[in-house]
């Protein structure tokens, strides 16, 4: 019987098998950040712990630092604490920091993959759930615990059990105005935010294939909102173009052999999932969230769902509870519903692809006065490209407010929060509640989707934009 791809690349990272029990499984490369790390750091050092590896760690600063003025000191007290607090930790032990001020310093998941730090085969582990963006590249990449951060400092090694392997085919052609962000959330509705649970998810078919690379990691990345363990995508002719002469990918005669060795990364034809789904490209349209989990969301152009729709008596509460957080009516649409908010961001939707989406929406518009519009590079090399390209014009032209690379506005854990009551369409991952600030109300959609309320000033339909 045929090897799945994540099989493929496990069984070569597998250190120790024990039995009846979880395998050890060596890891590659680990990034961390400054929320998750300290208390890690802490730990060896109270063990008398060396690292164990420090050269296959990267470490960033993102989650909570400022979006303006980031010459300056952080003003916030705690922010401030846990920036100085990596800043010491990466210099005691010998970690690369890419922190404020560095050329490349960025959302922790955007600077691995665009400096080629990110590649097919590794395993790859990140005190952040979203950690599974990186399997875009076809390798294992999932989100640790601050336990779990420390086990690989000084072991370089986790114990992990074997997940059950998905498989999730999209097949055919996506129509006008849909893009990743679409396919990922349109499967997350359709199968739950509860559906991947125990799962690694393989995503494949030629609809995927089609996609960039920035797209493909906007896939992964939400594949952990569906339960899943991570998401992956086989690499090919995509992947490698994508990578090819970025800094720290192989170059010469060692680019040749590892482009060689990873053309092996693919399922093989007999291989067997534990389960599989099929899915129709041309059934997705622009999709937006209207609850507080991204498995809570609907075509821009549907009704909310009403409770006598769902069967489960536990779905019913979630709806009920969702609905009444968000300030919606079963029933009713969204399209047309004023919004206060724009949030152009995260490690989802903030590389430069996704904002040249936006800037070809919105050039020659102006965004409606009533909306506040945020746009948030996902790093310094990003933030570089908008001005070579002339996108930090159109944004200005456009009333939209340009910020430094950082999480920003994803999460409450810095200045760039959502007022509460007020609403927020936003091209982040999540939307729990609180989520972008307390009380906050986020829908969740794609860059265009989020580009066409911008300038409406309500839930739109990106199609009537761009015909």
């Amino acid at each position: 019987m045929g090897k799945t791809l994540f099989d493929k690349i496990w069984e070569k990272h597998v250190v120790k098998s024990i039995p009846d029990g979880p395998d050890v499984l060596y890891i590659d490369r680990h990034l961390i950040h400054e929320v998750t790390s300290p208390q890690a750091f802490s730990g060896i050092e109270q063990r008398g712990v060396n690292l164990f590896r420090p050269q296959q760690i990267l470490a960033t600063a993102d989650h909570n630092v400022p979006t303006e003025n980031q010459h300056l000191p952080i003003r916030d007290e705690l922010s401030r604490k846990q920036v100085q607090m990596l800043t010491d930790n990466c210099a005691r032990h010998g970690v690369e920091l890419y922190g404020l001020g560095h050329a490349y310093q960025g959302i922790v998941h955007v600077i691995g993959p665009e400096l080629g730090i990110t590649q097919p085969g590794m395993t790859i582990v990140c005190g952040d759930s979203h950690t599974s963006t990186h399997g875009a590249f076809g390798s294992i990449a999932f989100g640790i615990g601050t336990s779990e951060v420390e086990m690989v400092f000084a072991s370089q090694c986790l114990l992990q059990s074997h997940p059950k392997l998905m498989r999730i085919r999209v097949e055919g052609e996506l129509a006008g105005g849909v893009v990743a962000k679409d396919i990922i959330l349109y499967i997350i509705a359709r199968i739950s935010a509860a559906g991947a649970t125990g799962y690694f998810v393989e995503f494949a078919g030629s609809a995927i294939r089609a996609l960039s690379m920035e797209a493909r990691m906007t896939v992964c990345n939400m594949s952990i909102e569906m339960g899943a363990r991570g998401g992956m995508i086989a690499p090919d002719e995509t992947t490698f173009a994508y990578m090819k002469g970025r800094p720290f990918a192989p170059q010469g005669a060692e680019w040749d052999r590892k482009v060689a060795e990873w053309r092996q990364l693919v399922s093989d034809a007999d291989a067997v999932f534990d389960k599989e789904i099929v899915i129709d490209a041309a059934a997705i349209a622009p999709m937006i969230t209207y609850g507080t989990n991204p498995g809570l969301g609907i075509p821009v152009t549907s009704n909310i769902p009403t409770l006598d729709t769902v069967a489960d008596d536990m779905e019913k509460r979630v709806l009920s509870k969702a609905l009444q957080y968000m300030g919606l009516e079963a029933g009713k649409p969204l399209l047309g519903m004023p919004v206060q908010h724009v949030f152009i961001g995260s490690c989802t939707n903030s590389r430069i692809e996704d904002l040249r989406m936006v800037a070809s929406v919105i050039k020659g518009r102006h965004r409606a006065e009533s909306v506040n519009v945020l746009i948030v590079p996902g790093s310094q090399q990003v933030a570089a490209q908008v001005k070579a390209e002339g996108l930090d014009k159109i944004f200005e032209e456009a009333g939209f407010v340009i910020r430094q690379p950082g999480c920003s506005a994803c999460l409450g854990m810095n200045e760039d929060k959502v007022p509460a009551g007020e609403y927020c369409v936003s091209t982040s991952n999540r939307n729990f509640e609180g989520r972008q600030g307390a009380g906050a109300r986020t829908l969740l959609a794609s860059p265009l989707t989020a580009a066409a309320a911008a300038i409406t000033g309500r839930v739109t339909d990106i199609r009537e934009l761009i015909g």
